[in-house]
């Protein structure tokens, strides 16, 4: 039983030896240190136990250093452990440093950390410069003077403005400037058929406005790759204005076809006043005839004069009749 307790104690003891070797190799990488040595890099082994401590990940401060180091770079841990703590992306800045010296870019760790921390790719932002970007611009719809509807496609050639990376405009910017600048280039030309004839107009047009000042890029072509003929919108708007005009006209005369019902009905009712008050007049004949009679004013002969007058008229208004209908 004693042998078995001591067997036991051996055991547990080797297990926390070796878990205390664990938690030294890693508080002090030992092998990071002698990696960083080898390599040409001097760093303190302190300074690795420091890191992780920091929360730091002293694999990526070292291998960094060892890239850098080995493409002639002269970088410090300190710098690298800030850019980190801040949110950087060191490996990233390091293959832009490197591949920036390769290509003879004039960029250095503060320019690159300050273009990583603003959000930017600073590894693409070289390889950009070295091997320039086409853009793809969407369709863009212009109307020439005559009338007729372009819609043009372009490639603009691109190539990162490491200086502009901090603060300069995006692909956004440029392919809004490029479609304005192709609107204002068609929209200026007389007919259709120029633009078709001399695409390359548009570019030299736009090129020449300088689009690509407060950007990130430098733009380096801009190649009109299509050219399609659209509607014919000056006809469409003078169809428009003439319906509308059409329109206007049409409620113009029904305007003026209520004005002459109502001036007629307004006539008719005056008329039919009119007829009632000679009506009503007529209907008072007789009986000034009878006051006449009675008051001695009308005698028989004036009034048997009254009624041939009256028969002559009806007589002659009969034979007029016909007359005026032929």
């Amino acid at each position: 039983m004693a042998e078995f307790d001591s067997v036991g104690m051996i055991a547990l003891i080797g297990i926390a030896g070796f878990v205390l070797l664990l938690l030294i190799f890693y508080f002090i990488p030992m092998g990071l240190w002698f990696s960083a040595l080898v390599s040409g890099v001097r760093i303190n082994l302190l300074q690795l136990v420091l890191m992780r401590w920091r929360k730091v990940p002293p694999s990526v401060i070292v291998s960094s250093m060892i890239e850098g180091t080995k493409a002639g770079l002269r970088l410090n841990s300190n710098e690298l452990e800030a850019h980190y703590l801040a949110g950087g992306n060191i490996t990233n800045v390091v293959h832009a440093l490197v591949s920036a010296q390769k290509a003879n870019i004039n960029l250095d760790f503060q320019m690159a950390t300050a273009i990583d921390l603003a959000g930017r790719d600073v590894f693409e932002a070289v390889q950009m410069s070295v091997n320039p970007k086409v853009i793809n611009t969407p369709p863009v719809s212009a109307v020439a003077k005559d009338g007729i509807q372009l819609i043009a496609k372009a490639r603009v050639t691109v190539r990162a403005n490491i200086k502009q990376l901090v603060g300069g405009a995006g692909e956004e910017t440029v392919l809004a400037r490029v479609g304005e600048g192709i609107v204002s280039s068609i929209g200026s030309s007389d007919t259709h058929k120029i633009v078709l004839e001399n695409p390359d107009m548009i570019s030299r047009a736009v090129l020449n406005k300088g689009l690509d000042a407060g950007t990130a890029f430098e733009i380096l072509s801009i190649d009109i790759a299509d050219v399609d003929v659209g509607k014919n919108i000056g006809a469409e708007l003078q169809i428009d204005q003439a319906n509308a005009d059409k329109n206007i006209a049409q409620a113009k005369a029904e305007e003026r076809r209520a004005m002459a019902i109502a001036l007629e009905q307004e006539n008719k009712a005056k008329a039919q006043d009119a007829r009632a008050r000679v009506i009503e007049a007529e209907a008072e004949v007789p009986l000034a005839i009878a006051e006449a009679f009675r008051s001695g004013n009308l005698g028989i002969m004036d009034y048997y004069k009254l009624k041939n007058i009256q028969a002559d008229t009806t007589m002659r208004e009969s034979i007029s009749r016909p007359a005026e209908k032929k």
